[in-house]
């Protein structure tokens, strides 16, 4: 009979616990702009040996392991749902890359005999691991904007906190943060002044990595923040077993009972949300890839192109493989950051409508592409005077935004960045009007291409769909009746192909049925009527969702359609993992 193994490996233990999950390992690399996905292929509790495995078609794949070492990160998807975040990342882990076949590769790792790190400056850094959680509210500019986040690293030196992607758009390296608040479970508070050092993507769900270091630190913060250093290392070594003695929790990470209702709160939001659909990932990987693809021009000075023409293929990939699908799955981008939704919803009508007049047309993964990109000027404004998108702007943000072209091109040429004419004409006229009323340059009709008519109109339909700066959304033919309206403004030869094509009730539009039903509508038949619906509320039981999916013989169950309606006016939204 065997021997018990009387060691594991406390890095390959935690690892093994999450690869029990859904999951995904990604290797990054801070010279290079996107991580690969790798699959473990073995893993060896006793020696810490972890061996991964790698599709790559490109020629550089040594640079992700430069020095014989490797950087990831893994992240897991657990709970009964499958939506609850649980995360593990190493960094300059020793490496053997090994080509197996032309584009496959294997990576022979040994992992470290601890899971407590030791930072350049000499600090032990703390994993927050195995469902150790602490919030984090990050002050970027002092009374204007505090996003917040979860702690996954603690050091004497500083913390690595996780973010929402579209948070990260206000941060960048070396900037100076007016507060840094930890909250732990059980109450206790830890707040400091704070630099960034490095930001990066984080995982394959929207998040970004955000590395601080504390400034300014009086002797009774030292002091704090060594206790919490101290008690963050027990409460992991009680977790990994790495230590015997340890055989509770610290204090610390017991909930009080604030935490626990934010913990039922954020438990049964996380029930509500419906499990997304292969064609709605595809969608919000886009919207992802694109905050990525910002986050590397606005940190590396870097132009991820490859990013972003994956973003253009793989929204031409799915516009081919099932419009109306995707056109549906276009409406879940809802309660991304809005500079995002609309650059991604306008690139993808954009790419719907070129490939239904000629699926050969050469330009078009060039007019996508400046579909998407024309936008990104907007974050890149962000500052003191402008610190967020979000809210309601004054006159004078209106202004600032409204340089969001001139930022974008000032950005890319300072990037050295050659755009194809197409791409350009896109970024730079997107704005323009028939009557010389647009912006930046108040080109007139003749100057104004096909392309940049369509774009124009269907850049105006999306902004009059949606809220922004305090205006309610309006009905789809309350949008079209307002652009036919303004006579000389915009092409009304396209204004009617688009209503021809998407309806007064188009794909992705929430409807309101006379037996108090609301639905998103998925499909619409050939006279505009909706013929296929999602009910996802019935109104006299308010507090409750549902999740029915109807066809058009079964439509009279729901009552009478009576018009689209604003889905934030009903609580109805997008939950994200």
């Amino acid at each position: 009979m065997a021997a018990p193994t009387l060691y594991e490996n406390p890095s390959a233990s935690v690892i093994r616990s999450l690869l029990q999950h859904t999951h995904e390992l990604s290797i990054y690399c801070k010279d290079m702009p996107y991580a690969l996905k790798a699959e473990v292929i073995e893993l060896n509790l006793d020696i810490g040996r972890m061996v991964l495995e790698v599709e790559y078609a490109g020629s550089d794949i040594e640079r992700y392991v430069a020095a014989g070492s490797l950087s990831f990160d893994l992240e897991a998807l657990k709970g009964p749902h499958g939506n609850e975040r649980d995360t593990y990342s190493l960094s300059n882990v020793t490496a053997k890359l090994l080509k197996k076949d032309s584009t496959l590769y294997s990576l022979e790792c040994q992992l470290p005999e601890t899971v407590f790190v030791k930072e350049n400056r000499g600090a032990v850094r703390i994993p927050f691991i195995l469902g150790m959680h602490t919030r984090v509210g990050i002050e970027v500019y002092l009374h204007d904007l505090n996003v917040p986040g979860r702690l996954r690293n603690l050091s004497i030196g500083g913390c690595m906190v996780d973010i929402d992607l579209a948070d990260s758009i206000a941060m960048g390296v070396g900037k100076e943060l007016p507060g840094v608040t930890l909250e732990f479970p059980n109450g206790e508070s830890f707040f400091a002044e704070g630099i960034i050092r490095h930001i990066r993507p984080f995982g394959n769900h929207g998040y970004a990595a955000v590395g601080i270091q504390f400034i300014n630190l009086s002797m009774s913060q030292t002091e704090t923040l060594f206790h919490f250093v101290n008690e963050s290392e027990r409460e992991a070594a009680y977790r990994t077993g790495t230590n015997d003695k340890m055989v509770y929790h610290s204090s610390l990470f017991i909930p009080g009972t604030k935490e626990k209702k934010i913990q039922q709160r954020e438990a049964q939001e996380r029930d509500k949300r419906s499990r997304q659909s292969p064609m709605e990932r595809g969608v919000m990987d886009v919207s992802h890839q694109l905050q990525v693809g910002l986050m590397y021009m606005n940190n590396r000075q870097l132009f991820p192109a490859e990013i972003f023409y994956d973003c253009v293929d793989t929204m031409r990939y799915l516009v081919e493989q099932d419009r109306k699908t995707f056109l549906y799955a276009l409406a879940f981008l809802r309660d991304e950051p809005d500079w995002v939704r609309h650059a991604v919803q306008v690139a993808g009508q954009l790419a719907d409508m070129l490939l239904a007049r000629d699926p050969h047309d050469p330009q078009v993964r060039e007019a996508v592409l400046g579909a998407l990109l024309h936008t990104m000027g907007k974050p890149l404004l962000i500052s003191a005077k402008l610190p967020s998108l979000k809210a309601n702007m004054n006159p004078a943000q209106k202004a600032i935004l409204s340089g969001h072209v001139a930022a974008l091109h000032e950005k890319l040429g300072e990037l050295g960045l050659a755009l194809s004419p197409t791409c350009r004409d896109v970024i730079e006229n997107a704005n323009e009007r028939l009557d010389g009323s647009g912006y930046p340059a108040g080109k007139r009709g003749e100057q104004l291409s096909e392309l940049v008519r369509v774009v124009s109109v269907i850049k105006a339909i999306n902004k009059l769909l949606h809220a922004r700066n305090g205006e309610p959304p309006r009905p789809p033919l309350d949008a079209y009746r307002r652009i036919h309206e303004a006579d000389t403004v915009y092409d009304k030869t396209v204004l009617v192909e688009y209503i021809q094509i998407y309806g007064l009730y188009p794909i992705g539009s929430l409807a309101k049925f006379s037996g108090g039903f609301l639905a998103w509508v998925m499909d619409i038949n050939g006279k505009g009527m909706p013929s296929q619906v999602h009910v996802v509320k019935n109104l006299r039981f308010l507090n409750t969702n549902i999740s029915s999916v109807i066809n058009q013989n079964d439509l009279s169950q729901i009552g009478k359609l009576e018009g689209i309606v604003n889905p934030s006016d009903y609580g109805v939204t997008v939950l994200k993992i």
